[in-house]
């Protein structure tokens, strides 16, 4: 299965929350060089960022997810 980079951060945190957005949506999610950016100061940059990742059949919706505003909360 090929992976494909959806959105790229330079700080753990940007990756995560979209990460957890992607998740929570119901697509399959990797996160490549976080762990190694959180180990060494300045390698989250060198290496191009945190790259979160979906399968290749999964770019464009997912992408579509992401570009989309949150919905509104309904107000009771």
């Amino acid at each position: 299965m090929e992976f494909v980079t959806v959105f790229s951060a330079f700080n753990p945190a940007g990756a995560e929350l979209v990460r957890s957005r992607l998740e929570a949506n119901g697509f399959l999610v990797d996160v490549k060089n976080e762990l190694a950016a959180l180990s060494m100061d300045g390698y989250a940059m060198a290496a191009g960022g945190i790259l979160v990742r979906v399968p290749e059949d999964q770019v464009e919706d997912a992408r579509a997810l992401l570009d989309s505003q949150d919905p509104p909360t309904s107000e009771d």
